[in-house]
């Protein structure tokens, strides 16, 4: 069985050997959401050339979604260059699997800026921008706790979760990437997302599982 949606944020003593001079990741263990029996359902964003996207674009193909913002100083370029490099290591099967980040940052995060930042990673991964109140929105939905933190010169930097949710092609959680986890690990997951049945090298994934290989190459039911 799937864990329940809160194990997508890690207990607080993990965070706080994770996060330590990170600035990135907060632990809200028990956050309350407004269905916390439920991970994910509508939302409505914009992509970077301004068209509207909601869940209704996430349907059909299977998902990674991650949330952070742009000035992320490690936790958010880590996950995305993890992400980039099993992308890539998968080839034309990477064009199975529909792979957004979504910024919790929208005073600083526009479209332009999150354009650039996204250059760096592989072409396939789309960004998606909102007013505050519709990331806030979309947060709740997908269970992602964040919030602003002021820094001593004035600036502030983001704490959010640091979970890669895997859904399958109809809107269903079926896993996880977890902080951390390595390129070899995210790949088998990412492939047994995008071709549940069919196995990773090395065996099948676990997509819940920190210690990726299982005996069988299908998502968990």
């Amino acid at each position: 069985m799937a864990p329940s949606p809160l194990a997508l944020i890690a207990s607080a003593a993990l965070i706080g050997a994770v996060a330590a001079g990170t600035g990135a990741i907060v632990a809200q263990q028990g956050s309350q959401f407004s269905h916390p029996r439920k991970v994910g359902g509508p939302f409505a964003m914009a992509d970077l050339d301004g068209r509207p996207v909601s869940q209704a674009d996430l349907l059909g193909k299977p998902t990674a979604l991650f949330f952070g913002f742009t000035h992320c100083p490690e936790v958010c370029p880590t996950t995305l260059a993890t992400l980039s490099a099993a992308l890539n290591r998968m080839g034309r099967d990477a064009d199975r699997l529909n792979v957004v980040f979504v910024t919790l940052d929208p005073e600083r995060d526009t479209p332009d800026s999150l354009r650039d930042y996204l250059t760096t990673f592989d072409p396939r991964i789309r960004g998606f921008v909102g007013t505050p109140d519709q990331v806030a929105r979309m947060a709740d939905a997908y269970h992602v706790a964040y919030r602003r933190i002021p820094m001593k010169d004035g600036d502030y930097t983001m704490e959010h979760s640091a979970t890669v949710a895997l859904f399958d092609r109809n809107g269903r959680m079926v896993g996880e990437i977890g902080y951390g986890e390595d390129e070899d690990r995210a790949l088998s997951k990412l492939i047994t997302l995008a071709l549940p049945g069919q196995c990773a090298p090395g065996g099948g994934a676990d997509l819940w599982s920190a210690n990726g290989a299982t005996d069988t190459c299908g998502p968990r039911s």
